[in-house]
């Protein structure tokens, strides 16, 4: 076989050994075969010395063609073999984070937010409108417009978290330039701001999120929920409000269970009582809940203060009215039996599955 013909066969025999070697390691192996100092072109080179000089640079460039030749063999079989073994790595390692579809696991609102929802609902089908209004509030509608002037008493019953005031020339909502800021203590700045701008008759309630300077116990949290009503007309009498909470206690919480009031104090109505229901858990027969009393108390409630109107300039000769307000919390936790107001923002996986 001429020297030609040899280098041929070595070419060849080293690619299909190349193109055959299927990882790093049978490739490493195949590298030492056809280009280590034991391979054929090996002995190719090793044969230059007894070649006639006038041949031996053309054998030469002969041999380091088969030489090239198959190292870009190898360097390319290399680099398909990498990504080869990259890609079969990263499936193996892969980790497969999808969740597996479960009907059962469908996320549903928080019970908060339906509790919200069914009380909006209700509400509605009583003839009142739904009334929203800021969380961050001026002073003066969280506690002046409501009969709670500056260094009032009232205002202890209210633990509160203030803000910075604007600095001057930055003046907007919702209060004037250094006028105190603060998060909302209830809702009833919305009742309020809705009788500003929208003049009697009114019937509405006002949800929302409120803020309190509160220790977290299992009645109270420091940011909770509460839904406020306001109605504003000719007429409107004490008998016309303990009327309307009882029409929706019985709506909202079954036929069974009944209100009562008990006179209270509040500093943005007169007369002002809290109202109680008989307690769901028990109908009012008695039980640790309701600590054997057969009522839990719920919410406060009371004819609007004149000054309220006066605040917002409205006759108070002419229109009268009533308000009430409850939490939302208080109002899920009874309807639900929830042993403790924290669970409602502690995210527990747990609690936040059940329907």
């Amino acid at each position: 076989m001429s020297d030609t013909a040899a280098l041929a066969s070595i070419e060849e025999e080293g690619r299909r050994s190349i193109a055959a070697a299927a990882t790093s390691a049978e490739l490493r192996d195949v590298e030492a075969a056809v280009l280590g100092r034991a391979s054929p072109i090996a002995a190719q080179r090793r044969s230059l010395g007894q070649a006639a000089p006038d041949t031996r640079r053309e054998a030469g460039q002969r041999i380091g063609a088969v030489v090239t030749a198959l190292t870009e063999a190898l360097a390319e079989r290399r680099d398909a073999i990498a990504r080869t073994e990259r890609t079969e790595r990263l499936a193996a390692e892969r980790l497969d984070l999808t969740e597996v579809h479960d009907a059962r696991r469908r996320g549903h609102l928080h019970i908060v937010t339906r509790t919200q929802a069914e009380l909006e609902d209700t509400f509605v089908g009583m003839g009142f409108a739904v009334a929203e209004g800021p969380e961050v509030e001026s002073d003066w509608y969280n506690f002046e417009a409501l009969n709670m002037p500056r260094d009032h008493p009232a205002r202890g019953m209210w633990d509160t978290f203030y803000l910075e005031p604007p600095a001057d020339g930055e003046a907007g909502e919702p209060g004037e330039a250094g006028e105190p800021l603060v998060l909302r203590t209830h809702t009833s700045p919305v009742q309020v701001r809705l009788l500003e701008r929208t003049p009697p008759p009114v019937y509405a309630v006002m949800p929302g999120r409120c803020y309190r300077r509160d220790t977290p116990d299992a009645r109270h949290l420091s940011t909770f929920h509460q839904i406020e009503g306001l109605a504003v007309d000719h007429g409107i009498t004490f008998g016309d409000l303990a009327g309307t909470i009882e029409t929706f206690t019985a709506a909202f919480f079954g036929p069974n269970i009944h209100a009562r009031l008990r006179p209270a104090y509040f500093p943005f109505t007169e007369p002002s009582a809290e109202f109680e229901i008989t307690c769901p858990i028990c109908e009012g027969n008695g039980c640790r809940t309701c600590s054997g009393t057969g009522w839990i108390e719920l919410g406060g409630c009371g004819m609007v203060d004149p000054a309220v109107l006066a605040a917002v300039g409205v006759d108070s000769e002419e229109w009268t009215g009533f308000a009430f307000g409850f939490g939302i919390d208080r109002c899920a936790q009874v309807r639900h039996s929830i042993a403790d107001l924290r669970v409602l923002m502690e995210n527990d996986a747990r609690f936040l599955a059940q329907v």
